[in-house]
């Protein structure tokens, strides 16, 4: 065996790399290191001469995580692996063969989705607005990737969208795909039904595929849709060589076509199929690991997360807590005096995150935090290299890199980030010069913290890299984020707000399947916290009830906020910990 490819594994970690022929299912709890042991499974499958690197195929969900994945293969000496999004892989092959096939270049791709459709509704004499385009557009993807027709869509989604009836929107999206057809476009989802009806009706081009990629490795595959998994079938072809790494208990993008029955049926479907179970978790402290394996108990295929101990990353640390609050002001405020506490004693405010489950709860804490001096940064708004201060910086930087340097490189790059604003201290937390501040620092602290005898220029070509890969640098601000972009991150410091009926759940998911989803999206903010953990709900001017996931966890994981605390009548009327555990912490319920 390649020592170097397997040294830092666990049992079951080394169990999974070593395990190099599939079929393989790797069944991965929250921070239990599976992108870890993806790479080194891969490394060591070279290392042995199993692999010849450029016949692996490496997939996942985001071209952020498949740059992180070549960047771990290369940093273990290992070229020439192809991991890519389903997308990229997709739209690669029909690049290639479609010239071939069709005697001319592949259609161009839809640049906005909701643009097109708001002309296909012009031409059919509809004027829908902006929210309802965006969710016909939501439909669209989830019909394709279902890999339904437009009336197989409309006998399973009755209901329409909005005030749009379900007639109106299938005229809408026939609309859409006649103009998608005469621009001779397609959409992101038309990449992958192409690439699979290619696939199908081209013998040749699907055993050159074949024969191109031999060893095939999913990551996240609890998100794989139909499509996708249709689309993978495709390019194993009889083969068996396959392996894929999920959580069950991260299934959060059902609504958008994903389904976990592909990772929990994958050993009924690939007989034989060896599995091997990753439990023990190298983020978080138990108590954190209690909570989330409380909420997740006898879901299916939950796993029972258990702390690797402090000679790892976990341990005995802090009991979450849960602290109820009249309403949203109060608990925004709360947190961000809380916050203010953590970084006072010693917390890099990068290693903190306010989570919520939905964008629109987000406007009342950033408020708060700016009220208390603390910068923050907003998880889906824009991207670090798109910022006008980062491209300005990293033009000047470049053009730089080509003229002789008379001081060193970390100074060069410090006089021109000051020279466009950068100042020994922050601006005002709050606003946008702010922003830009934190985004120049950022920068400097690359360049600071870049190896031994780095030149500018090579500076300059990391930056460039970084942006093409999406991995952006962690400003030294408080992330804030919706769950669903927490998802793959991780921090010491996690608040998870609005923990209350109506919010998490979501007020519009009413059956048993959309509340299971939203406990797991639940789960995935608490596994995202590695120290501390602090739950906080408010009942506001609707009365809300405390979340029925603080019942299912119960008060024995967790403990009241302090005195700050006030569970309404309400909470102990619907049961919650709150109530009791409150009393006993000293916090007052109001009157």
């Amino acid at each position: 065996m390649s020592a170097a490819a397997l040294s830092g594994l666990d049992e079951r970690q080394l169990e999974a790399a070593t395990a190099l022929r599939g079929p393989v299912v790797v069944l991965a709890g929250a921070g239990t290191g599976k992108t870890r042991v993806i790479t080194h499974r891969i490394a060591h499958g070279v290392d042995t001469g199993a692999y010849s690197p450029g016949r692996v195929m490496a997939v996942t969900f985001t071209t952020k995580a498949a740059g992180e994945m070549r960047g771990r293969l290369r940093a273990m000496g290992v070229g020439g692996v192809s991991a890519r999004t389903f997308h990229a892989a997709a739209l690669a092959q029909l690049n290639f063969f479609w010239p071939t096939l069709a005697g001319d270049s592949a259609p161009g791709i839809v640049d906005n989705k909701v643009r097109l459709l708001a002309h296909a509704a012009d031409g059919i004499g509809l004027a829908p607005d902006v929210a309802t385009l965006r969710d016909v557009a939501a439909e669209i993807e989830w019909r394709k990737v279902s890999m339904l027709g437009v009336d197989e869509y409309a006998a399973s989604r009755p209901q329409g969208v909005g005030r749009l009836g379900v007639d109106r929107v299938v005229a809408l999206q026939r609309a859409y795909e006649k103009l998608k057809d005469e621009r001779r476009q397609l959409d992101f989802e038309d990449v992958l039904l192409a690439c699979a009806g290619m696939l199908e009706a081209e013998p040749q081009v699907a055993k050159a595929v074949r024969e191109q990629y031999r060893h095939f490795t999913v990551d996240e595959f609890q998100d794989v849709s139909p499509l996708q998994n249709r689309l993978l079938e495709l390019w194993l072809g009889d083969r068996r060589d396959l392996c894929v790494v999920g959580d069950a208990s991260q299934t959060i993008y059902s609504f958008a076509g994903a389904d976990a029955r592909y990772l929990l049926d994958f050993e009924t479907r690939y007989e034989g199929a060896r599995v091997v179970r990753l439990e023990t978790n190298y983020r978080s402290d138990a108590p954190i690991l209690a909570v989330a394996n409380e909420l997740m108990r006898g879901r299916p295929g939950a796993l029972h997360l258990t702390a690797a101990g402090r000679d790892g990353a976990g341990g005995e640390g802090p009991v979450p807590t849960v602290t109820a609050f009249e309403d949203d002001r109060a608990e925004a405020r709360a947190v961000a005096t809380r916050i203010s506490a953590q970084i006072a004693g010693g917390a890099d405010p990068r290693h903190i995150a306010v989570l919520y489950r939905a964008h629109a709860q987000s406007a009342e804490l950033v408020a708060a935090l700016a009220d208390a001096g603390i910068a923050t940064t907003v998880l889906g708004g824009r991207r670090f290299f798109d910022m006008p201060e980062v491209r300005q910086a990293v033009m000047e930087l470049r053009a730089a890199s080509v003229a002789p340097i008379e001081s060193g490189f970390v100074d060069t790059v410090r006089d021109i980030l000051r020279s466009r604003g950068l100042t020994d201290e922050p601006p005002e937390a709050g606003g946008a010069l702010r922003d830009a501040w934190e985004a120049r620092a950022a920068i400097l602290r690359l360049a600071q913290e870049a190896p031994e005898g780095t030149t500018l220029r090579a500076f300059t070509d990391e930056l460039t890299a970084r942006a093409k890969a999406h991995d952006e640098p962690a400003m030294r601000t408080v992330t804030l984020a919706t769950l669903h972009a927490a998802k793959g991150l991780e921090w010491e410091h996690v608040h998870l707000v609005g923990v209350a009926e109506g919010l998490l759940p979501i007020s519009y998911a009413t059956t048993f399947e959309q509340v299971d989803e939203e406990r797991r999206l639940a789960y995935v903010g608490i596994t995202r916290a590695g120290r501390t953990l602090a739950l906080t709900w408010s009942r506001g001017v609707r009365e809300r009830q405390p979340s029925r996931f603080l019942r299912e966890i119960g008060s024995g994981t967790l403990r009241a906020g302090g005195a700050i605390a006030r569970s309404g009548a309400a909470s102990r009327r619907a049961g919650s910990p709150t109530s009791s555990a409150a009393a006993r912490g000293g916090a007052r319920a109001p009157r």
